[in-house]
């Protein structure tokens, strides 16, 4: 039998296929964390046959989602939950609804005028390039207070910023030890705020889990809405968000969001994703975090012995991690710059970055500034977390070599 047709018996037959093969397309170790750019998190095996089983039959859209968001508000501890194809999505659709929620009609119906005339309050210290999904809507973007520590922002300051046209205040939830400048309003001085105004607040928390109870922490602290990326630690479909909150906030987002005409069309949800999803948030939930975290610090502590007395490599742990969440990471630094590695086309950490990448198997990882790199355990099994602490050794010799 030829090979063309045993792969074809092997597709009729719906044996595993290996479609990076196929497409020649190289498959990566991931050491860097839930990075959209290398997809994410890994689904595990049930949501996988979740979202087969999904796509196996026809169903009243309409319903489903009904019935899944039903039922991740309860996982979540919330009034109200939507799934979206993704947390920018998500953002684009909070922003449209509380658009709508201003003028008290359906968003489809409203001039652009009317949506240019509406305001969404932002920090400055809060602008980041996931803004351009409110961005697009046509909104003004009303900023307030700097990006530093010299001068942080007041309640005075945010309740000036609030006018009769202000929809909503957006804010970006991260915990110190992640890239968010300092200088906005803290997040409980906020929301007081926007209660007092009558102003929802969405908050964008896209990479906030771990921790999971701020799948309903944030909420319960008296945010309108709060999104997160379905396919970061959630562990679910790459191209899914999630949206949790106040049901009457959230009333508004599911007459935005598809299926309905308008801007919700053109963000499709699909069947898979929607079973995908709640499939993972519910295995999140019930999931064993504490295990999960005493397994990523054994980690990092065997590449820290693996490194132990090195003259050219350090490891050391460190807490939170790039993201500001309460996972450790490893930072690991390269000690061959005064020996002429680093040069002004390529710094050490960029060629051992590419190095990693070259190398079978392939890996990818973040910089750490112009010395080093980060191991984030977050997206990595066992064998992977082998792999890439052979491949620094091996690295490692190499320059040696080079240098001597």
């Amino acid at each position: 039998m030829k090979k063309e047709e045993r792969n074809k018996e092997k597709m009729e037959k719906g044996a595993e296929r290996d479609v990076y093969a196929e497409l020649g397309v190289k498959k990566v170790i991931n050491a860097a964390g839930t990075y959209t750019m290398v997809g994410g998190s890994r689904m595990s095996e049930r949501t996988l046959a979740a979202m087969a089983s999904a796509a196996r039959s026809h169903v009243v859209i309409k319903e489903l989602q009904a019935r899944v968001h039903e039922r991740l508000a309860a996982i979540t501890k919330n009034e109200a939950a939507y799934v979206t194809n993704g947390a920018a999505c998500s953002l684009h659709i909070t922003g449209a609804a509380a658009i709508a929620r201003h003028w008290g009609r359906p968003h489809a119906s409203l001039t652009p005028e009317q949506t240019a005339k509406c305001e969404i309050v932002i920090h400055r210290a809060h602008r980041n390039p996931y803004d351009w999904a409110l961005r697009l809507l046509g909104v003004k973007l009303v900023e307030v207070g700097y990006p530093n520590s010299i001068l942080p922002t007041t309640a005075r300051e945010l309740e000036l910023a609030i006018t009769e046209n202000t929809a909503a205040i957006y804010y970006f939830f991260m915990p110190p030890g992640g890239w968010l400048p300092s200088g906005a309003l803290g997040f409980k001085e906020t929301l007081e705020v926007a209660e007092k105004r009558g102003i929802p607040v969405v908050v964008d928390a896209a990479a906030q889990v771990p921790p999971v109870e701020n799948l309903w922490a944030i909420t319960g602290q008296g945010a309108s809405a709060c999104i997160f990326s379905g396919g970061k630690d959630l562990r679910g479909p790459q191209a899914s968000g999630l949206v949790v909150g106040r049901r009457e906030f959230m009333d508004h987002v599911g007459a935005t969001a598809f299926p309905t005409y308008g801007v919700g069309r053109m963000f499709k949800v699909g069947r898979e994703e929607i079973a995908g999803l709640w499939s993972a948030v519910e295995e999140y939930v019930s999931m064993d975090h504490g295990a999960r975290a005493l397994w990523a610090e054994e980690r990092i502590a065997a590449l820290e012995s693996a490194f132990r007395g090195s003259p050219n490599v350090s490891v050391r742990r460190v807490f939170p991690n790039e993201a500001g969440q309460p996972m450790p990471q490893a930072l690991v630094r390269f000690n061959w710059e005064h020996r002429g590695v680093g040069n002004a086309s390529e710094s050490v950490s960029s060629r051992v970055l590419r190095l990693l990448a070259e190398g079978e198997p392939s890996i990818f990882s973040a910089a750490a500034g112009e010395d080093g790199i980060f191991v984030n355990p977050m997206t990595l099994r066992d064998d992977e977390f082998e792999a890439v602490t052979q491949r620094l050794k091996e690295i490692e010799k190499e320059i040696e070599k080079e240098t001597k």
